[in-house]
């Protein structure tokens, strides 16, 4: 029981990571704000936690559910700061001015905000823990992916200015980094890839990973509740990757 009675803030709460993610936090006796533009009532439900629904692209949603937390708890110490969004599969060269606003929109403004409302909190109880959700893609190049490249690049900028800005407030901010999960991203990703006549995406990804097989959704909890822990008192401003070996395999393939 880690998290027995600490306040713990989900966001992108209703896809794979987030939901597992609820329900690791939840049985190790958390006490849950879920949060997502989709409905999350059921899930709220089943783990007897708080659900509200924000657009963390908007500054004003993300100032409403850190306030929901405060109102219903009176305090903050744990956020995942987690939600995000895959974007279209295309080059660059083919891609839209939306299709990027709207990667970067949830990817980075989303991390942006929530940091910027929810440090707040923690730095005046001088204390708390925020794992920001980096990628494989915070750190190398996968054609087609251009947007979120960017973006989870920049995910791992702002964990690294925040975790120098709250370290002396006993605060820590930290990413953790999966490379494909099994989750909805990944399905959806082998789905653009095989309509642009990519059929073998799933294997060609595996090919890409030493371990041979797509993480699970567990796999990349157990690393975000770790670095949440205060088994991990002593780390912030990295990130841990979660990958199957794939960022140490040069000759990764990748999608086009």
């Amino acid at each position: 029981m880690r998290f027995k009675d600490q306040v713990v803030i989900i966001t992108g709460a209703t896809g794979g990571l987030g939901a597992d993610a609820a329900r690791s936090f939840a049985g190790e006796g958390a006490r849950l704000l879920l949060v997502d533009r989709d409905d999350g009532a059921a899930l709220a439900a089943e783990l007897g936690a708080r659900f509200h629904r924000a657009d963390v692209t908007r500054d004003a949603d993300v100032a409403g559910y850190v306030q929901v937390a405060l109102d219903a708890f009176g305090r903050i110490d744990v956020f995942f700061n987690n939600a995000g969004i895959e974007g279209r599969v295309a080059p660059i060269t083919e891609l839209t001015e939306a299709d990027f606003d709207a990667v970067m929109g949830v990817n980075v403004k989303g991390v942006f905000l929530g940091l910027r409302h929810v440090l707040p909190v923690m730095l005046r109880q001088r204390a708390g823990a925020i794992v920001n959700t980096g990628s494989t893609a915070s750190h190398v190049g996968s054609p087609g992916l251009g947007p979120y490249v960017a973006s989870k690049h920049a995910v791992l900028g702002l964990t690294r200015v925040a975790a120098v800005e709250a370290a002396r407030a006993g605060v820590r901010v930290n990413a953790v980094c999966p490379g494909p999960t099994e989750t909805r991203m990944i399905r959806s990703l082998e789905e653009q890839a095989a309509a642009r006549g990519l059929n073998d995406a799933r294997e060609r990804y595996m090919a890409g990973i030493p371990l041979g097989r797509y993480c699970t959704p567990a796999e990349v909890t157990a690393a975000v509740m770790f670095l949440c822990s205060a088994e991990a008192s002593g780390i912030t401003g990295t990130h841990l990757l979660v990958d199957g070996g794939r960022t140490g395999a040069p000759s990764s393939s990748a999608i086009r």
